[in-house]
């Protein structure tokens, strides 16, 4: 039986949903700047449901959604901030839990085609060293293209600590897994074997898809004789199509609940999912489901 470890869920839709400050274009990072409390109460609302990897809430320090004047003012010391408040909160839990560095996105979730990868680097490499000191690992979230996983691949060299590219699939489902630039999941993971990579996610995408892109993954690992750790923290928005304006409106989310979540999760871990969360819209109490069932996996 695969060990299984709890992931965190969505730390901007949560913080929206207990009465932060949170609008576009700032999304999660407003909290962050005016009621910071607010951030370290979400962390500790998914550690208090089982969660035993919390995500740092620096997704959103990046120029995409603080505009540039305000990331080159405050970007690097908010993403700094926001990584002491999820230790402060992991170091004083009661239970071992693990802080997880974020690498968002540059140019925004979803549009690959916006992708610049010079600046992404920088920015990217910024945010490494702005959080290193506080985090246990990292996740290189919501990468839409090859291209994306590549530069990001040589900004995690900057650090030691186990790293993970978390890739966001086409909301389709289909007999092949496609991340949002089109591109096959079977390259994707190739790239990421041929990179030495330790294992690979799935975020920020629908969970009809989740499953198929692992299948995908577990093709190439027995076609290879390799390996890869699988994570998954899928989002539970209505379908994103291609061309979506990120900071144009907020996404409409279905409300899942934790027992239909956990239908998924179950058939994510039995196809090797090892680390699984949530992502946009997944709340403490679906995380709750997810840590009861561990709890009865161990039991057996």
């Amino acid at each position: 039986m695969v060990k299984l470890t709890i992931l965190d869920g969505g730390m901007g839709r949560e913080l929206e949903r207990i009465g932060a400050p949170f609008s576009q274009p700032l999304w999660s990072a407003q909290a962050l700047i005016e009621s910071p409390h607010y951030v370290k109460q979400a962390h500790q609302a998914f550690i208090d449901s089982g969660a035993e990897i919390i995500t740092v809430n620096s997704y959103a320090c990046v120029p995409f959604h603080l505009g540039e004047e305000l990331y080159v003012e405050q970007g690097t010391q908010l993403a700094r901030k926001a990584a002491q408040l999820a230790y402060e909160v992991a170091k004083d839990s009661k239970s071992n839990v693990l802080v997880a560095g974020s690498i968002p996105p540059v140019f925004g979730s979803y549009r690959p085609e916006l992708f610049e990868a010079e600046k992404g680097k920088r920015v990217s490499a910024d945010l490494v060293q702005a959080q290193d000191e506080y985090v246990d690992l990292w996740l290189v979230e919501t990468i839409a293209s090859i291209a994306e996983a590549k530069a990001l691949n040589e900004v995690l060299s900057l650090t030691e600590k186990p790293s993970y590219i978390c890739f966001t699939l086409e909301d389709e489902e289909n007999d092949v897994a496609k991340l949002r630039s089109g591109e096959l999941v079977t390259d994707a993971v190739i790239c990421l074997l041929d990179a030495d990579a330790k294992g690979v996610f799935f975020n920020c995408s629908i969970p009809e898809v989740i499953e198929q892109g692992i299948r995908d993954v577990n093709h190439v690992c027995d076609q290879l004789g390799k390996t890869l750790e699988i994570g998954v923290f899928a989002n539970s928005f209505t379908p994103i199509k291609s061309g979506h304006q990120a900071n144009a409106s907020i996404q409409t989310v279905r409300h899942f609940s934790p027992e239909e979540y956990l239908e998924f999760a179950k058939r994510w871990y039995d196809l090797g999912a090892s680390i699984i969360g949530g992502c946009c819209g997944i709340e403490p109490r679906h995380i709750e489901a997810l840590a009861k069932w561990k709890c009865e996996l161990v039991s057996k």
